[in-house]
């Protein structure tokens, strides 16, 4: 357990500087359009949860450590986006579309109204 857990805490910490450095990058290059970063990280995120969550299925041999650390740590460093989204995908493919549907739209409404009612009451 302490392996897995050192694994997703280095995995974490690259995550995270990754996306600090993606979006600086952004930032400083195309200000106007500052959210670009995000957007990036986000679908590469998904894009490689998607893919490493197909191949892990396949190669169950591989270390714990090393499959955790890959997707909780480094992309859930990167962007929590994308464990949200393979989350969605697997409901869908489980047959669960209302629960799906649900968790889609209750995770991006609720969060946007979150954000706003965290932003309101900060500013009162």
């Amino acid at each position: 357990m302490i392996q897995v857990a050192m694994a997703v805490a280095a995995g974490g910490a690259l995550g995270s500087l990754l996306r600090f450095l993606v979006s600086s990058w952004v930032v400083d290059n195309w200000p106007r359009h500052f959210y670009l970063g995000t957007f990036a990280v986000n679908l590469l995120g998904c894009f490689a949860i998607g893919f490493l969550s197909a191949v892990f299925l396949l190669r169950a041999d591989l270390p714990l450590p090393l499959r955790t650390g890959l997707t909780v740590g480094v992309l859930g460093g990167l962007t929590t986006f994308s464990s949200f989204s393979l989350e969605v995908v697997t409901l869908l493919e489980s047959g669960q579309h209302g629960t799906a549907a649900g968790y889609l739209l209750g995770s991006v409404l609720g969060g946007l109204a979150a954000a706003w009612l965290g932003m309101t009451l900060a500013r009162l």
